[in-house]
């Protein structure tokens, strides 16, 4: 985020120190199976008594949900896009900090990045950390082709450092065979080989793996299967080897708001923050929670399916992305929730930032249903995907800046709002067009942000939150 001021100005925070064993679980292409081998192997060395960390490349909310059930610990997104190259060791320590091994996954092929050629891809974040790969293969219509296939991954870019290979797929013990003779003159390990077993199918739906928020029984199930078919197929103790091949890295401090002047509590300035949780809003980074804290705020989790009215006495809303289309009916049902959002935010009570699910949730309607009506647009579920990275810069005053701060972002929905508002100028390399709805106390857009590298905009927020010192908590009517 770009400013000529900032309310509140950064600090060193937790992070600091090396950055010890790691990888970086890569693949061929999107869909050849990384979440699997990531989350299978961090459940694997959780349950064999192992310490892992996880992380995801690039802005995507769903994997280090599943990261985050199978080896204990919240999940953290590495993206050079949005926070910039230089803060990625930083952001890895703090993933790592208290673990024995931080096992990264990769984003859609290992060399594959964002179109304008800012580092972003897989291959960019492994040379950040200075970490070995593992490149997962879908081998299941191939032999000895995969020698091919292998080879050119290990040789286009000798500053990454491939550590060996996953064959994922495999249709039987004679293919094994034929892959591992095929591969056998490339001297790179075959760490494991994976069969081709339906049960390890995760669930899709259109934006990707469902939610672990939405069916917690059934994903720790699954993932009881997966953790031991990892185990048995995949060799661990290779694994956390080619791990601590990887030299100690110094990671430096992740930027972190400055907490209020005269202290954390509410007397001094703390800020109550309700932030949109449940099935259908599961899309809120660990470092926007991290970012509130930081900058004196409490965040206060709700479920906007479930509740009927929001936390008491907040003084802010942030409601992020997830799937609000899938839980439409519910959402609308839950008229008394609508109401107590439309009711605190027109009587300017809540300042508001919304993102994406949050933006649909704030419309009048949701594929017809009635929504909470705060935002003079409709929004509707289409089958055209709209995705990438953005710089938006603000064209009025938001919460989070003034006009002509630019915001780093991405984008990631099937739906679209009518009218699309024009608090935002959205910039890609394909073009720009107008986005969102803002007031001095909301904003509403479809972009994502990120504050793992500038919590400038977080630190906005919380600002225009808080209410002078010794005023008394805004009642919710």
């Amino acid at each position: 985020m770009t400013r000529t001021s900032s309310p509140a100005a950064p600090r060193a925070a937790a992070g600091a120190g090396l950055l010890g064993p790691r990888l970086v679980v890569a693949g061929t292409h999107s869909g050849v199976g990384k979440t699997t081998v990531a989350t299978g192997l961090l459940a694997a060395l959780r349950r064999a008594g192992h310490r892992p960390a996880a992380a995801k490349v690039g802005p995507d909310f769903i994997d280090p949900g599943y990261h985050a059930l199978a080896c204990g610990r919240p999940p953290r997104n590495l993206d050079a896009w949005l926070c910039g190259a230089e803060v990625i060791p930083a952001l890895a320590g703090r993933a790592a900090a208290g673990a024995d091994v931080l096992v990264v996954e990769g984003v859609m092929g290992l060399f594959d990045g964002s179109a304008d050629g800012t580092p972003s891809s897989t291959a960019d974040v492994a040379r950040l950390l200075d970490a070995p790969v593992v490149l997962v293969v879908d081998a299941g219509a191939m032999s000895g082709s995969v020698a091919a296939l292998v080879h050119g991954f290990a040789t286009f870019d000798p500053s990454v450092r491939l550590g060996g290979v996953v064959l994922n797929r495999v249709g039987s013990p004679a293919h094994a065979v034929q892959l591992r003779e095929a591969l056998a003159p490339l001297g790179l390990p075959v760490l494991g080989v994976l069969s081709r077993d339906d049960r390890l199918t995760w669930r899709d739906r259109h934006l990707g793996l469902v939610p672990v928020a939405e069916r917690p029984a059934a994903v720790t199930e699954a993932l009881d299967r997966l953790a031991a078919a990892i185990a048995e197929e995949v060799d661990l103790q290779a694994v956390l080897r080619l791990a601590a091949t990887a030299s100690p890295l110094p990671v430096g401090r992740v930027p972190l708001p400055s907490p209020p002047a005269g202290g954390g509590d509410r007397r001094h300035g703390t800020v109550r923050i309700a932030v949109a949780a449940g099935a259908a809003f599961t899309f809120t980074y660990t470092d926007t929670l991290d970012a509130l804290v930081a900058a004196g705020a409490e965040p206060v989790p709700f479920d906007p399916l479930r509740d009927e009215a929001l936390p008491e006495a907040v003084d802010g809303l942030i409601a992020g992305g997830g799937f609000p289309e899938v839980y439409a009916a519910e959402l609308a049902g839950n008229r008394p929730m609508l109401d107590d959002v439309r009711r605190r935010i027109d009587r300017g009570r809540l300042v508001t930032w919304a993102e994406c699910g949050g933006l649909l949730w704030l419309c009048r309607t949701l594929d017809g249903r009635p929504m909470a009506g705060v935002l003079p647009a409709d929004a509707r579920m289409t089958d055209r995907l709209t995705l990438g990275y953005r710089a938006a810069t603000l064209g009025a005053p938001s919460p989070v800046g003034d006009p002509g701060v630019v915001v780093r972002g991405h984008e990631f929905h099937y739906s679209t709002v009518e009218p699309a508002g024009d608090a935002l100028l959205f910039r890609s390399r394909f073009g720009e067009r107008p986005d969102g709805f803002s007031s001095p106390t909301l904003l509403a857009t479809y972009l994502h942000h990120h504050p793992g590298g500038d919590p400038s905009a977080v630190a906005r927020f919380v600002a225009g939150c808080r209410r002078p010192p010794g005023s008394p908590p805004i009642p919710a009517d």
